[in-house]
């Protein structure tokens, strides 16, 4: 297994030196779209991701050496298992929780395939060095001159055709020599195929028990412009060449969570010998045809900053310079990484997208379902990239089959049932430990995702589709919803307010927590109304009106506060401060509590916040903006923005700190300022309900709201100038509001109504 060698890493860091000890110093990209920086990444979370959805890389830009950290999403650790476990059923009643976890007790870990290394010859002095990614076109690109000659390269994952394409190019002929190789740290070997292409063949790895059940392979074609090629064991080294064009794919044998009989072999050839037939110029245009068809729908101005340094200079400044211009890259960077790791057909984005560098990253970096998860997809539809979702339609629709055999054999119930965590696999038992795997909620926050879905779009085919979800998942609850004693609420048990200890017993493990409760309001109330459009079960719909209106209410609690238990615990709790805000859930992503409809409900989710203080992780601090935002507060949303865009919760790169990196940050932060800028709940939409003082002109075209709209806007002074409101699919009737005015509109398919 070949490592980064400690001389390789010095002659990056030597030339970094260089690069920086310069007095000609690159100045910022021409697109103003672009994160850059002055010198190579000396560490992961400095290096620039790209992706197609499937096949990923990180970029780290070194002048000696170029590593390209590469991952593709369905390498994971182990294979098809079942994790359901038939002592649970036994154990429910007495609540022994340790017995009631899935077996194994932890799940698989999602990997990395390893590493593409471009080795070059000394370049001596270093002039004008400059990385970049540009959001627009979805490239990485590195420049810099050395001895009168400008070297460039240009890296970019094609979702057209299914490669990651590499070119490598100077200002001078024959000035481009280079040698390629891969390593990895799965079980695997390298060989040369021919003169010019490099196979690495390997297996997953075994974890928890669970024996690795995949085949995977990737294969790298080096194709030399002039100059000569040659192989040096498992490198393929070429020099003197006008230009280098690298063609890497990858795949495993994985074609579902219960089929491994993919062809990996046969995948890569036919990837690698199409895209060799194309020229780079061909590639590199449908690449960036097919990335602006889905990234150039939203378009986003909150200002001028008067500053274009580096990237990283600026997340350090931000809380201190005025910088509105960072906070819209950073919006885009959001939009970027959804389109770069969750496309149809691949599988959704993971706690981080698709990038992980380590074999055992943190929490298995898979899909942490009680919100990691789901905040991933929040700024899907607002920020108009509704079809990305897909991944997660079919993740969900793969969890009614392993979750139907969990609520048989765990609980004894109808339909289906999946907890805090899931993977590759789709396991669906409790795990990791009852403190936070005993809670059943994962898959009924999962169905709201998909009715989100039919809200913005009105896609009543995609209902059908995803109809027996939230019957099934409505099903589970039907039967093991249990009766408090003192006032017959139904309530779940055994549950918990995740991941929160309340104060009684060290445990977290209670009756009826407050957000399982507004989950199951939602769960029911969309269960019901896709039967009622889609004219199916009407006895079902019956049985949930009724058990729906003995679901427990919300709480204000003897500090004003907004309870997180059934019970008046929250001043008692032990953690004040804790990260989640799993209550709060009625305020957002639900709009089960909103200023002007629930005004009470809204002053107790305040004081809730504010008892919970501003400090948390990335993600908390996502979640916590949106929190702000429906609260109409614009200020203390964009401290929370500010807090959010710090070197602490944000890395160097813009990835999200938890820390360590969570990718949920940036797409919590991303929905976020679209509810700054628009809110679309409670059959109205209200245009800039929540602009800070900072950002006192701008404009935004093309964000979505509920109903099938697509709407733009533009403000001065901190006043609305123009608003158009879009009707995409039908004849619809809304309310749009901007401050205190509303007007009740309908507005046919295809026209707008402009404020």
């Amino acid at each position: 297994m070949k490592r980064l060698t400690l001389i390789a890493v010095l002659a990056v860091v030597l030339a970094a030196n260089r690069t920086s000890s310069t007095d000609l110093r690159a100045g910022a990209p021409d697109e103003p779209l672009s994160l850059w920086y002055r010198q190579p990444a000396a560490q992961w979370v400095e290096a620039l991701p790209i992706g197609n959805g499937r096949l990923a890389a990180m970029v780290f830009g070194g002048v000696a050496r170029e590593r390209l950290q590469l991952n593709e999403d369905t390498l994971w650790a182990g294979g098809p298992y079942e994790p359901a476990n038939p002592a649970a059923l036994e154990a429910l009643p007495a609540l022994v929780a340790d017995q009631m976890m899935g077996k194994p007790v932890r799940q698989m870990p999602f990997q990395p395939l390893g590493d593409l290394l471009l080795t070059f010859p000394d370049a001596g002095a270093v002039e004008r060095y400059r990385r970049d990614l540009n959001l627009d076109t979805a490239i990485a690109r590195v420049t810099y001159a050395s001895a009168g000659v400008t070297y460039t390269r240009e890296i970019f994952s094609s979702p057209i055709d299914q490669v990651i394409a590499i070119r490598l190019s100077a200002d001078r002929p024959r000035h481009v020599t280079v040698s390629v190789g891969m390593t990895t740290p799965q079980h695997a070997h390298v060989a040369i195929e021919g003169a010019d292409t490099i196979v690495m063949r390997g297996a997953n790895a075994e974890a928890q028990g669970i024996k690795g059940a995949l085949t995977f392979q990737a294969r790298a074609r080096v194709i030399a412009e002039r100059g000569s090629t040659i192989v040096h064991g498992a490198d393929v080294a070429v020099r003197d060449a006008d230009a280098v064009t690298v063609l890497l794919a990858a795949a495993t044998s994985y074609r579902s969570y219960k089929d491994v009989s993919g062809d990996p072999e046969a995948t890569t050839k036919r990837q690698v010998a199409a895209a060799s037939r194309k020229s780079f110029t061909t590639l590199r245009a449908a690449h960036v045809a097919e990335h602006r068809r889905l990234f150039r729908r939203v378009t986003i101005d909150l200002g001028a900053s008067g500053t274009s340094g580096p990237t990283d200079e600026r997340i350090r400044m931000f809380a201190t310079r005025h910088d509105p211009q960072l906070a819209a890259l950073y919006f885009q960077f959001g939009r970027y990484l959804l389109i770069s790791s969750s496309r149809p057909g691949s599988q959704p984005a993971t706690l981080q997208g698709d990038w992980n560098d380590q074999m055992k990253p943190p929490w298995e970096s898979k899909y942490t379902i009680n919100i990691n998860t789901e905040m991933n997809y929040w700024p899907a539809e607002s920020a108009n990239l509704s079809e990305l979702v897909e991944p997660l339609t079919s993740l969900v629709m793969d969890l009614t089959e392993s979750g139907a055999r969990t609520a048989k054999v765990q609980y004894g119930a109808r339909g289906w049932v999946a907890h805090h965590n899931t993977d590759l696999w789709r396991a669906s038992a409790p795990v990791d430990g009852p403190a936070s795997g005993m809670w059943p909620m994962g898959g009924a926050w999962l169905c709201q995702t998909l009715w989100e879905h039919y809200q913005y779009t009105q896609d009543k085919d995609y209902l059908a589709r995803v109809y027996p979800a939230l019957k099934g998942a409505s099903e589970f609850f039907l039967d093991t919803l249990v009766e408090e004693p003192t006032h017959k609420w139904l309530v779940t048990s055994p549950s918990l307010s995740p991941e929160n200890r309340h104060p009684f017993g060290n445990t977290t493990l209670v009756a009826g927590p407050a957000m399982d409760t507004e989950i199951l309001r939602d769960l029911f109330a969309n269960t019901i109304r896709a039967g009622e459009i889609l004219d199916k079960d009407p006895e079902l719909r019956d049985r949930l009106t009724v058990t729906h209106a003995r679901l427990a209410p919300d709480h204000v609690g003897k500090a004003g506060q907004l309870q997180e238990w059934l019970d008046d615990w929250d001043l008692q709790a032990p953690d004040l401060h804790h990260r989640h805000v799993s209550h709060l859930y009625a305020l957002y992503p639900s709009d089960q509590i909103t200023v002007r409809g629930t005004p009470a409900l809204a002053a107790a989710a305040r004081k809730s916040l504010e008892m919970r203080g501003d400090e948390a992780t990335g993600w908390g601090l996502g979640w916590r903006l949106n929190l702000w935002a429906r609260l109409l507060d614009a200020e203390h949303a964009y401290t929370i923005l500010a807090r959010l865009l710090s070197p602490d919760r944000t890395y160097p790169n813009m990835f999200g700190a938890h820390p360590p990196f969570q990718i949920d940050g940036n797409f919590g932060g991303t929905a976020g300022i679209v509810e700054m800028l628009l809110q679309s709940h409670g059959g109205e939409i209200a245009l800039l309900p929540a602009v800070p003082k900072a950002w006192p002109t701008g404009a935004v075209t093309g964000l979505r709201a509920r109903g099938g709209f697509e709407v733009d806007l533009a403000w001065n002074d901190g006043r609305l100038t123009s608003a158009a409101v879009r009707a995409l699919t039908t004849n619809s009737r809304t309310r749009v509001r901007y401050d205190t005015v509303s007007r009740d509109v309908t507005i046919a398919k295809g026209h707008t109504y402009r404020w």
